[in-house]
């Protein structure tokens, strides 16, 4: 270990100040301390460097070939001392210039994109959005800093992340206004297992209906698998088909369609759509801004935050 590792922040200030001003008194002042007080300290760290390191001449204390020497480097390590004591830059969507990268569901790109968005879009004009699709590496580049939230239903984020919940969801079905065989006040499973369906293929709400249909062997006639939801109202609106769908998609998806909503006779399970993201950016000020922004527009019940049990 060299011998500059061995000095510490106040040693080093004593030295740049007097290399700057000359004086052990001005030195002192600006240190707040007593000249005796910054006298001793310099003779103690002329005895850990062994050299005298500024001498008293007619022009001032002035430094030695040591001191010239080290004067840059001792500059820098404050500097960054500094920097490091500084308070935490503060995020101004006003003037920013940032991209943030969001995982969502398919729901959520049609949910919640569009005012998250805009909203957005309104206050920070320097700020991009990228959502980008569910997949598994989702953890590590949250973890990483690759991506920066992560929206919508998805258990596998559960644990290890903080998270906070928007709203819980329940079921409801989707048919033409007109549907020749059914009837709203009297829609029950005996329906809904003669009528045919549109089914979508991916998903965890997809793989939730899957699972309960199969576990209660309730009967469903899939006739059209469909990759996600963007197709459906034009789907449903020109044939007699129903869906079954996660209630928040599934009356946005019925006002965009002219579609007519309906109460789901299987019993499915409720979930909660969520934001999710990685400890180490937790008290980010970009972060935090855009978890507030999406808390404010999505939040439909004032819940804390959950800190993550179990750490990835």
């Amino acid at each position: 270990m060299s011998e500059l590792q061995l000095l510490d922040g106040k040693q080093l200030q004593l030295i740049e100040l007097l290399h700057s001003t000359g004086s052990v008194t001005r030195t002192a002042e600006k240190l707040g301390q007593t000249q005796p007080t910054v006298s001793i300290w310099l003779a103690r760290l002329r005895e850990q460097l062994g050299d005298p390191l500024f001498v008293r001449t007619a022009q001032g204390m002035l430094p030695t070939p040591r001191v010239d020497e080290l004067i840059d480097t001792v500059r820098t390590v404050l500097a960054g001392l500094r920097s490091i004591s500084e308070s935490p830059l503060v995020f101004d969507p006003a003037t920013v210039q940032r991209s943030f990268r969001i995982f969502m569901t398919d729901a959520s790109h049609i949910t919640l994109l569009p005012r998250l968005f805009s909203h957005v879009r309104a206050l920070a004009p320097g700020v991009t959005l990228e959502a980008v699709g569910i997949h598994s590496g989702m953890a590590s580049e949250l973890e990483s800093g690759a991506a920066d939230l992560a929206l919508g239903f998805i258990p596998e984020l559960e644990a290890g992340f903080y998270q906070q919940t928007f709203y819980d969801q329940d079921w409801v079905c989707l048919a033409h206004p007109n549907h020749p065989r059914i009837r709203p006040k009297s829609f029950g499973l005996g329906d809904y297992s003669r009528e045919a369906h549109a089914g979508i293929v991916y998903g965890t709400g997809a793989q939730l209906l899957d699972s309960t249909v199969k576990r209660l062997e309730i009967e469903r006639r899939v006739m059209l698998r469909i990759p996600g939801f963007l197709g459906l109202p034009a789907i449903l609106s020109t044939t007699d088909l129903i869906a079954t769908l996660p209630r928040h998609i599934g009356e946005t998806l019925a006002k965009l369609g002219g579609l007519r909503v309906l109460p789901c006779p299987v019993p499915i399970a409720s979930f909660s759509v969520r934001q999710h993201w990685h400890s180490r950016y937790h008290q980010d000020p970009g972060n935090r801004w855009l978890r507030g922004i999406c808390a404010e527009l999505f939040l439909r019940a004032a819940r804390p935050a959950r800190g993550a049990a179990v750490r990835r």
